[in-house]
């Protein structure tokens, strides 16, 4: 897997970390970065609202839309954080193969 291309989660991670210190006037991104972590918590809450409003609404396209909204903008703050979607991997692959109610226990505490 090492030679295979980045995916776009890889690619956009790339890119929104090169927008955090571009002109806020010229980036929407940019701009989000530039208003700061409440902007950027604000539109994750409203992707991730809507993104329930549109499965309780059963449209499939519609909830693959607002699903990459609301992945977009988690990346978003993934970069304004100094993290990507690498070390969201990396604590997927930690967990996989791990009962959730283990790993949940395991954080308590």
């Amino acid at each position: 897997m090492a030679d295979m291309p980045p995916d776009i989660l890889d690619r956009l991670s790339c890119l929104l970390a090169e927008r955090r210190g571009a002109d806020p006037g010229s980036s929407y991104v940019a701009k989000l970065h530039h208003k700061g972590l409440d902007a950027i918590l604000k539109k994750v809450g409203e992707e991730a609202t809507e993104t329930v409003m549109a499965a309780k609404d059963g449209d499939r396209e519609h909830v693959v839309r607002e699903v990459a909204d609301l992945w977009f903008h988690t990346l978003v703050l993934l970069a304004h954080l100094d993290l990507d979607a690498a070390a969201v991997r990396r604590e997927l692959e930690h967990r996989e193969g791990v009962s959730g109610h283990d790993e949940k226990a395991s954080r308590a505490g």
